[in-house]
């Protein structure tokens, strides 16, 4: 089964682009990065919270890498119904960080905030082929 998601891709002002693609979480409609250089998909540990306080995070001794940082506290929460489009994914561990420092930037450049990004765990795991020209992601279920 083949699900196709629109991609919103924007322009970082001369600095290149970022597609955004839509996923529910908590009921709740976000927007992420599509990432395909994170090993795993993270969420912003402070908007996570806020969408639901009830959620809980285990933390983990792995400290995080690539963003601009080594020694960043994660932790890691198990989603039950993380949506992207019309595939559900079941029972998906996330990673929880501060990732309020991309939220910032993105609010400088006018840009729309981010519940996080959506790594190549998803994308390996579902097949993903990401359509820049016709912005889509395909995922094959």
């Amino acid at each position: 089964m083949t699900i196709t998601v629109p991609l919103q891709i924007i322009d970082l002002q001369d600095d290149g682009f970022h597609p955004l693609v839509e996923v529910v979480v908590f009921g709740k409609h976000f927007l992420v990065v599509l990432d395909t250089g994170a090993s795993k998909t993270a969420f912003d540990k402070s908007m996570l919270l806020q969408t639901n306080e009830a959620a809980i995070l285990m933390e983990t001794d792995k400290l995080s890498t690539g963003l601009g940082t080594s020694t960043m506290v994660s932790f890691k929460l198990t989603l039950q119904d993380l949506s992207i489009g019309n595939l559900h994914v079941p029972e998906f561990e996330v990673a929880v960080l501060d990732l309020s420092t991309i939220n910032k930037a993105y609010e400088q450049l006018g840009k729309p905030l981010v519940l996080g990004v959506l790594g190549s765990d998803i994308l390996m795991q579902y097949q993903a082929v990401i359509d820049y020209g016709k912005s889509l992601l395909t995922l094959n279920k």
